[in-house]
């Protein structure tokens, strides 16, 4: 049975199953873990598996900066096989030969590193005009999507088996890799669809700490025990070590002083080491309060 709803703060390594959507998987470990507010970080499609970084409580209010970090992936590549979505969710719509080796793949994956022009599937949750274009991809209209700029930071082949590719894949937010299979497919000459896609890193979080589902309902309790800190999302910005005196002001929403860092947001903290949020780093050695870390309580039952 689910404990009771209680404050509950930090970040679930989760390795979502395939079958669930991000929020159905979501829905379940908030449940097992009694949480009362919870989000993720980043979608993955239901016939995707792998790392999805759940947020409960305080953590929720730092999320965008695992929703913003670089991604790896493992994916499995029909070649030859088109469908109608560029995954095993859609219909088959085209059928080729496939005849390659592994150094033509290699040549054809090794042009996709770098920065480059994506153009989002039409089955994807990105929102156009106010709707989502997976909404009017399924009442049967194509609109225009503007490409987006993303890196491919390494791409590499795992096995190229007949007519399947496995590859390996670090990349920038945004990546779609459903896209990028056909965008390789058709580099290929021989078209490609995605049938199985597996997320291994989110950032600085590995799928090796991740929890399997099951594990979360088996044993709710350790799950909670086993949930990282708020400030565990922040790890990529500066961090301030403000003494006890700028501690309190900057928990009371107050700009205090913050010399040696270049204007952007950066990661405070007071006496012991206690994450106080998120701040600004002005211009005049100034650091502003931007997202603060509510008052400690006694967190998790």
């Amino acid at each position: 049975m689910a404990p009771h709803a209680a404050p509950c703060d930090g970040v679930l390594l989760l390795d979502k199953p395939a079958g669930y959507s991000s929020t159905q998987a979501l829905a379940r470990a908030k449940r097992f873990l009694g949480a009362a507010k919870a989000g993720h970080t980043g979608t993955l499609d239901p016939f995707a598996t792998g790392l999805l970084p759940l947020v409960f409580g305080e953590a929720t209010k730092f999320s965008r900066f695992l929703i913003d970090a670089r991604k790896s992936y493992q994916a499995v590549l029909a070649l030859g096989l088109e469908t109608s979505t560029g995954d095993p969710e859609g219909e088959v719509v085209a059928r080729r030969e496939v005849a390659l080796d592994p150094a033509q793949v290699d040549r054809v994956l090794a042009r996709f590193v770098g920065r480059q022009a994506q153009v989002p599937p039409m089955h994807s949750a990105l929102h156009v005009n106010g709707r989502r274009l997976y909404d009017y991809a399924r009442s049967g209209e194509t609109v225009e999507r503007t490409p987006r700029e993303i890196e491919i930071e390494a791409i590499g082949r795992l096995f190229l088996r007949g007519a399947e590719l496995g590859i390996a894949v670090a990349c920038s937010k945004g990546t779609y890799i459903r896209s990028l299979a056909i965008d390789i497919g058709r580099a290929l000459g021989c078209g490609a669809s995605l049938v199985a896609l597996r997320r291994t890193t989110v950032g600085p979080f590995r799928l090796e700490e991740a929890w399997a589902l099951e594990a979360v309902e088996r044993e709710p309790q350790a799950a909670r025990e086993a949930l990282l800190p708020p400030e565990a999302l922040v790890g990529s910005l500066p961090r301030m070590d403000a003494s006890a005196e700028s501690a309190r002001r900057f928990a009371h929403g107050q700009p205090i002083a913050g010399d040696g860092f270049a204007e952007g947001e950066i990661a405070v903290f007071g006496p012991g080491g206690r994450f106080l949020g998120v701040g600004a780093a002005l211009a005049g050695a100034r650091v502003a309060p931007l997202r603060l870390l509510a008052p400690a309580d006694p967190g998790c039952p």
